[in-house]
C-alpha cells in the first residue's frame, strides 16, 4: 500500500495556500467541506462535556443516548439502536465494513466517477475495486441493470453513494429499491454511503433502510451537520452483522471521541435542525447560481445535481487534460478546482469538480475570473 496515490485535490490546496502566502487571492472551489462553522449549540455541548470531565472512553459502539438519537432520525423507518455503531467519521465506518465483508480476491462494484477512498479501501483489505463507468443517462449512478451485468462469481459487495461525490446526483427511490432487491437476490452485500443525506434540493429522499434491514448504511456528522473536524460518523448494520463489526471496532478504534459524541447529541435538537435547514437552503441558492453560470461559460453539465455541494463539469471545450487545466486556472485566475482524475478513470481527464461550499460573492468573483480567462 505504500504506492497508494494521494488526493490531487490536496496538491491543489497546498499550491493554493502557497500562493496565498505570497499575497495572491485564491477562491477555493476545490474543498469538499462546508464553509459554515459547527453550529454554536453543538460547540457549547462539546465544551460542556469537556468541562464536566467527560473525557474517558465510552462503549465501543458509542453513547447509548447518541445511538438512540441516530436511530430516531430515520423515522418513520424503525431502526433498532442496537444496530447503530458510532465511528471515527464515515471513514471509520467504511474501514469496518470493508474489513468485515472483503477478503483476498473479492470484488466490490463501484461507480466511476466516485469517491477515491472506496477503491483504495478495497485494495487495503485484499479486494479488487471493479469500476463501472456511469453516464448522465443514469444520473452518474449505478443501476440494478448495470450491477447485474457486471456481477461475477468474485463479487461480494456493491457500494452506492447517494447523493454522490463528485457528481452531486441522487439515486431515485424506485431504482434504489431495485438495487437493494438485485443485490440481495445475487447474494451480495449492499453498502450505501449516505453522508450527504439531508443536503438535497428539489427532491424528497428516503434512506436505503426504508427498503431493507439487510443493507449497510454509512453516514457522518461531517457534511450536513457541519462537524468535519470532530471526526464522528456512524453505520447501521443488519442485526446479525453487528457483533463482528463491534469486535473489529474494539481492535481498530476502541471507541469514538467522547467529547464529539456529547456534542453530536445537540445536532438532533429542533433549534439546531433549523440551522441545518437554513444552511441547506443557502447551498441550494449557491447551486442555482453557479450551475447556469458555468454552463454559460462553456462547461458541459448535462444533469442538474440534486444533492451534496458539487458540480461535475465536462471541460473538453477548453482542454484534453483537466489536471493541467486545473493548474492553469489556479495559477492564472486564482480559482482552485479539483481535476476529475481524483475520482476514477472514466472520462476523468475531461472533467473538473467545482465545490460551491463558498459564499455567493466568492462564487461570483470566481465566475468573473473564469470568464476573463476563457472568453
Amino acid at each position: 500500500m505504500i504506492d497508494i496515490p494521494g488526493f490531487r485535490v490536496m496538491e491543489i490546496l497546498a499550491r493554493a495556500r502557497a500562493l496565498e502566502a505570497l499575497g495572491r487571492s485564491v477562491i477555493h472551489l476545490e474543498i469538499g467541506e462546508p464553509d459554515f462553522p459547527t453550529p454554536a449549540a453543538i460547540v457549547r455541548a462539546g465544551i460542556e462535556a469537556l468541562e464536566a470531565g467527560r473525557t474517558h472512553y465510552t462503549e465501543t459502539a458509542g453513547l447509548p443516548a447518541l445511538r438512540a438519537a441516530i436511530a430516531r432520525h430515520y423515522a418513520p423507518v424503525a431502526v433498532d439502536p442496537g444496530r447503530v455503531l458510532v465511528t471515527p467519521g464515515a471513514s471509520g465506518a467504511l474501514q469496518l465494513l470493508f474489513a468485515a465483508l472483503i477478503g483476498a480476491g473479492d470484488e466490490v462494484l463501484l461507480a466511476d466517477p466516485g469517491y477515491p477512498c472506496y477503491r483504495h479501501l478495497a485494495r487495503l483489505f485484499g479486494g479488487n475495486a471493479r469500476l463501472i463507468p456511469v453516464e448522465a443517462a443514469t444520473a452518474y449512478q449505478l443501476t440494478a441493470e448495470s450491477i447485474e451485468r457486471h456481477w461475477t462469481p468474485a463479487t461480494r459487495a456493491v457500494l452506492l453513494a447517494t447523493p454522490s461525490n463528485p457528481t452531486g446526483t441522487v439515486t431515485g427511490d424506485a431504482e434504489l429499491g431495485a438495487i437493494v432487491a438485485t443485490v440481495e437476490r445475487l447474494g451480495g452485500a449492499l453498502i450505501v454511503d449516505e453522508i450527504y443525506r439531508g443536503l438535497t434540493y428539489d427532491i424528497a429522499t428516503r434512506s436505503a433502510l426504508a427498503h431493507s434491514g439487510r443493507v449497510f448504511v454509512v453516514n457522518s456528522f461531517s457534511k450536513y451537520y457541519g462537524m468535519t473536524g470532530w471526526r464522528l460518523g456512524w453505520l447501521v448494520a443488519p442485526a446479525e452483522a453487528f457483533a463482528p463489526l463491534e469486535r473489529l471496532a474494539q481492535n481498530l478504534f476502541l471507541a469514538p471521541s467522547t467529547p464529539a459524541q456529547y456534542a453530536a447529541l445537540a445536532a438532533f435538537t429542533p433549534a439546531v435542525a433549523a440551522v441545518h435547514e437554513q444552511r441547506r437552503a443557502i447551498l441550494q441558492e449557491r447551486r442555482d447560481y453557479l450551475l447556469p453560470a458555468l454552463r454559460a461559460l462553456g462547461f458541459d453539465i448535462p444533469i442538474t445535481p440534486q444533492g451534496a455541494f458539487y458540480l461535475y463539469a465536462d471541460c473538453r471545450r477548453f482542454t484534453a487534460d483537466s489536471q493541467a487545466f486545473a493548474g492553469v486556472l489556479l495559477e492564472e485566475c486564482g480559482v482552485a478546482v479539483t481535476p476529475g482524475l481524483d475520482f476514477g478513470e472514466h472520462r476523468a481527464r475531461r472533467h473538473l469538480r467545482f465545490s460551491y461550499a463558498n459564499g455567493l460573492d466568492n462564487l461570483a468573483e470566481a465566475v468573473r475570473r473564469l470568464r476573463a480567462r476563457l472568453g
